[in-house]
């Protein structure tokens, strides 16, 4: 038999770790305005190319350009500018309550905000939402109150979940906010087939769904993209590429080889990258996908191309994997300090109306935040069977109040 070579296994390894200098050179980044924005009616098949482009509508010096600049009224662009700063606020104050040990555990947001909150200007208020558990936002820009916020993460007696969910896995049935899943993948499953339920009552409600490029990796993602493309599902499928999962890079789920937008050609979805620290682009892709969706021409799959400013959650520490100071140098920016500078730029904003508004929310987040003691024992054996049968009864009756 001739020397045909050993065989040998390729290991993704992240081209930086801790103490090593950050380093983004390699990242392409294409001008604002570059991408063309093909007609909502384009077939998946033509417009693949977009699905490894990167949407951009703001450039460096805040000047929104090219075809895919939604035009939002300033009135708009301030509250999502507002309803970004207020998230931020508010991970930073659930988060020292974490670090003081009045909360078992967080996760933080933080580079992400846009993510959640262009999506809430660019969907119907009766929209449902599958998000993932950095789309808080989300749940501010739709008016929750943050008192019911801060009460499920501490699972206190006004609680809404009774204490039945970890901090940070909200619900909210008035705000179109589906209870947060752990385990990520499920969303995309679930949102495919809200949605297509939706399709099949004649309705005229459409599903958004959040996941982590790491989720990709799960069956659920294959399933969902398989269901969604064959029934035409009315839905918006997002993976929040932020290059990190708990303690791993992109490069494990698939990140290395292509985009994560160009999973969704394989089943005849439309896939659009776009830049996930550019409020507008957000905005105007998911805009995109919505009128699709609603045009009954199926889903769309769309990678938003972030980075991950905190660690995973309060127990992770990103210091063990990758340089501490990395997020400062993501040459995609922060999502706030863009909007801002499109905003002053426009002339409907200022450094001071910014520094009084970061003041305002700080306080109102502290506000907010009150005591309230923990739910009887009770509430531990409710609303699990519809008739509660009598060895439930009798250990209640047994803990007391």
């Amino acid at each position: 038999m001739p020397d045909r070579g050993k065989l040998s296994l390729h290991i993704p390894q992240p081209q930086r770790r801790p103490g090593d200098r950050p380093d983004f050179s390699a990242v392409p980044v294409p001008e604002a305005g570059a991408v063309e924005r093909p007609p909502v009616d384009a077939k998946a098949s033509d417009i693949a190319p977009l699905a490894y482009s990167l949407i951009r509508v703001l450039d460096d010096d805040g000047k929104a350009k090219g075809a895919w600049n939604p035009r939002l009224e300033a009135e708009r662009l301030r509250q999502g500018l507002r309803a970004m700063m207020l998230t931020r606020a508010y991970d930073d104050r659930m988060y020292r309550a974490q670090r003081q040990g009045k909360i078992s555990f967080y996760i933080k947001s933080t580079g992400e905000e846009a993510t959640g909150v262009a999506y809430a200007l660019a969907l119907d208020p009766g929209d449902m939402c599958f998000p993932s558990y950095r789309q808080q936002g989300l749940l501010i820009a739709r008016g929750c109150n943050l008192l019911d916020m801060m009460c499920q993460c501490y699972s206190n007696a006004r609680d809404p979940l009774k204490g039945r969910q970890l901090p940070i896995m909200y619900s909210s049935r008035k705000h179109g906010f589906f209870t947060i899943s752990g385990n990520l993948g499920t969303q995309f499953s679930q949102a495919v087939g809200w949605a297509m339920a939706s399709a099949y009552k004649g309705g005229d409600r459409i599903a958004a769904a959040w996941i982590g490029e790491g989720a990709t990796a799960e069956g659920d993602f294959h399933h969902a993209l398989n269901f969604a493309a064959i029934y035409r599902a009315p839905a918006i499928l997002t993976i929040v590429n932020n290059q990190w999962a708990i303690s791993s890079f992109h490069g494990i789920a698939g990140g290395e080889e292509t985009t994560f937008a160009a999973r969704a050609i394989g089943y005849g979805l439309p896939g659009l990258r776009v830049d996930g620290n550019d409020f507008l682009a957000i905005c105007a892709a998911a805009k995109w996908a919505a009128e699709r969706a609603r045009a009954n021409l199926g889903a769309t799959v769309i990678e938003l191309y972030t980075y991950r400013g905190e660690g995973h959650s309060t127990s992770d520490d990103p210091g063990r994997y990758r340089p501490s100071d990395e997020w400062k140098a993501w040459p995609l920016g922060d999502p706030i300090d863009r909007l801002k500078r499109h905003l002053i730029g426009l002339g409907e904003w200022s450094e001071a109306r910014h520094e009084a508004q970061a003041a305002e929310l700080a306080a109102l987040v502290r506000e907010a935040e009150t005591a309230a003691p923990r739910p009887p024992k009770r509430t531990m054996f409710e609303d699990v069977f519809k008739l509660m049968p009598w060895h439930l009864a009798e250990q209640m009756k047994q803990a007391g109040d």
